[in-house]
This record gives C-alpha cells, structure tokens and sequence, in this order.
C-alpha cells in the first residue's frame, strides 16, 4: 500500500487527506464554499507535518481533476502538481464523477444487479456534468456535459436500469425526472477521504498523469460572464 496525499477541490469542499495502507490517518475539510485559495495550502501543511511527525514518506500525490468548478479546479491540481515535483513523487488524477460514484457505493447500500450510478456536478442552469457507471465502476455513459430535460436517461430506463443519482446537481433532475426506477441520495459530495480506493488503485496499476502537461477535465470551455454594471471609462 502506498502513502498517498489526496487533494479535492472540484466543488464548494475544500478537502485534503493523509491516507497510508488502506487507511485515513488524518484529513481536512471545509463545506462553506470559495475557501480553496485560502485554506488549501494551510491543510496541506498540516498533512505533511503529521506524515513528517510520524515519518511516513509519501509515495504519491492525488488530486481530483474534474470536472467540476473551473476555478476549483485550477486551484488543486496548481498545488498537486507543485508537491509532485517539489518532493519527486508521481501524481495521480481521479476523475470526480467517478469519485462521487465510489462514494456512494461504499456509504450507501445497493444491493440491486439492475443499478447504474448517475454521478452530477452542477454546471450552472439545467446543465450538469454527468456520466454513468455500473457497479464494477465501468464507464456505460462516458463523462459530458448535459442539458436535462424529461427525457434525459430514457433509454436506460426503458431497457430496465434502476438509477442512482448523486451530487449537487442531482437536484435540477429530481425536478424534472419522476420515474419510480429513480433514485435520488442526497447529501454526498466529493470530499479527499473518499479517493483513497480510485487512488491506491492507480498507484497499484501505475498510472500517472504528466506533472507538467496535465489539465483539469473541464468538459466544455469556461465562458466568463460580464459585469451587469460595467464602469465606463470616460
């Protein structure tokens, strides 16, 4: 097993954990939104002062790299990757819908062979980043940005899928989908001590991303919005 520093910042949590062989052995969280830039650094010196404190040297850096909020995003992999290359340890992405989906099957139980994992991250109006998973985390529905509507994920429903659905963008569905194969958990969240299964096993299958290359997944191009009042020069 290795030690492994994980950093999430995809939505409004700012979270960082400490986890070695299978275990949290100590971690950071703050649920009240636009806090990365300021509380990030300061929850990573915590973490590297206990890993120093009781001599645990870590093998690996993990950052959760969307999609999800732009600025969020920026904010975590800037600092996973500046700890990659500052202690020479590999960096390992973990994609966040896949990170909600996992923490929903080890916090809730399902136990249903027809059940597919609906992952969502708000994206702004009717739109969320979404994806669909089956029980073995495989990828039926590949990550994107969607618009829903009523008829969003029929053609699982008519094949029979009981759905899943999670994340702070699952209620814009709740308001539009109504079927009784739909179900809706509410409260979970991307938060760092839940990457420990998706990041040992990339450390495990060695698969790492590129320290100097990498790039959040941000599934649709940032468009900034204007001031509603801007202020002339005259």
């Amino acid at each position: 097993m290795a030690n492994i520093l994980n950093i999430e910042t995809s939505t409004e949590v700012c979270s960082v954990a400490l986890t070695s062989e299978g275990q949290v052995m100590d971690h950071r969280e703050n649920y009240d939104g636009q806090t990365h830039a300021t509380l990030l650094s300061l929850y990573v010196k915590d973490m590297l002062e206990y890993a120093r404190s009781r001599e645990i040297r870590l093998d690996a850096i993990a950052v959760s790299i969307g999609p999800g909020s732009y600025t969020g995003l920026r904010i975590g992999l800037s600092e996973a990757k500046g700890l990659s290359f500052g202690l020479n340890v590999p960096l390992i992405g973990v994609n966040t819908l896949q990170l909600l989906t996992v923490s929903t099957m080890f916090n809730h139980y399902i136990d249903d062979d027809k059940a597919l994992y609906v992952p969502m991250i708000d994206a702004r109006r009717m739109e969320v980043y979404t994806a669909v998973y089956n029980s073995a985390l495989e990828e039926v529905m590949e990550p994107q940005a969607l618009i829903l509507d009523e008829h969003s994920f029929s053609d699982f429903l008519e094949q029979g899928y009981n759905l899943v659905v999670m994340g702070n963008g699952s209620d814009k569905a709740h308001q539009l989908l109504t079927h009784d194969r739909l179900r809706f958990i509410s409260g979970v969240k991307p938060v760092a001590v839940d990457m420990m299964a998706l990041a040992e096993r990339a450390w495990r299958e060695q698969q790492f991303i590129d320290v100097a290359y990498s790039t959040p997944l941000y599934l649709k191009e940032f468009q900034a919005t204007k001031p509603k009042n801007p202020v002339l020069n005259l």
